[in-house]
């Protein structure tokens, strides 16, 4: 079985657009309509996931977070503000976690275990971040990329199956490793920019390497809607290309796979 999750934020959350927080409030707030259409799909094909909340989103549409665990999906935490764990003191970091889960708790009954990173940025820099998720009670992270070629996060070396690091269960974001070579086939603009079919032969890959594929997108990524802001030309192609085929590609993605949430592979 391999892991299905989203990334509970919404289009002007994402790190590329560089929206300072204390404008959000004025930003059209899309992730309800978004989210919805994404739970119709997931029950659809009989899908339960593990959503990772932001906990500033939690504040504002509680009720969708209340229907999402009614539903049957695992709850867990994106951190508060989204801002990157490369950008915060430790002291700045436990503060976000602990806003986060108070968000969090107020909207769910079940106790929330798991955790990513904005940007994936648990890194070889940022790893004091692990104590602070433990003392905080989560008992497995999904931040670690094994790649080494992001200008934000990756580590080039870190396994690539799920393991214990630093007390914690690590559930890194999936990669096939082909001739030596670290593929990502884990979601997110990875699933945008690739060809169908290629996504669906590097899972595939993991598959038979005997490891599970942990999946992941953003409520977002399947809004052609969401207003546009100007970037530089790269940016601006890795950000919205394909939006209008996330939702196509993701009905395929769960006819063609087996998901369940994180917790399930873990046993929790």
């Amino acid at each position: 079985m391999n892991a299905i999750s989203i990334d509970l934020e919404d289009w002007f959350c994402a790190y590329n657009l560089r929206i300072d927080i204390k404008d959000w409030a004025q930003c059209e707030l899309r992730v309800e309509e978004n989210t919805n259409r994404i739970l119709k799909i997931l029950d659809n094909h009989k899908v339960k996931a593990t959503f990772f909340v932001l906990g500033w989103i939690a504040e504002r549409v509680p009720e969708l977070v209340r229907e999402i665990e009614k539903q049957g999906h695992e709850i867990a935490t994106h951190g508060y503000s989204h801002r990157l764990i490369t950008n915060m003191s430790p002291e700045e970091f436990e503060d976000d976690i602990q806003k986060s889960l108070d968000s969090i708790n107020a909207c769910v009954s079940s106790p929330v275990l798991g955790y990513r990173a904005p940007s994936f940025t648990i890194t070889k820099k940022t790893l004091w971040a692990i104590d602070i998720l433990k003392k905080h009670g989560i008992k497995y992270d999904s931040s670690i990329f094994p790649v080494g070629f992001h200008p934000d996060y990756g580590i080039a070396d870190s396994p690539l199956d799920i393991h214990e690091f630093m007390g914690l269960i690590e559930v890194p974001l999936s990669v096939a490793e082909i001739m030596g070579k670290r593929i990502p086939c884990s979601g997110g603009g990875y699933f945008r920019l690739f060809p169908y079919n290629i996504t669906k032969q590097l899972m595939k890959k993991c598959n038979e390497q005997g490891r599970p594929v942990i999946f992941y997108f953003h409520p977002w990524e399947i809004d052609t809607g969401q207003p546009r802001i100007d970037m530089p030309v790269l940016k601006r192609f890795r950000h919205y290309n394909n939006l209008g085929k996330t939702e196509k590609r993701l009905d395929k993605l769960l006819n063609d796979f087996e998901f369940v949430p994180i917790k399930k592979i873990l046993g929790l």
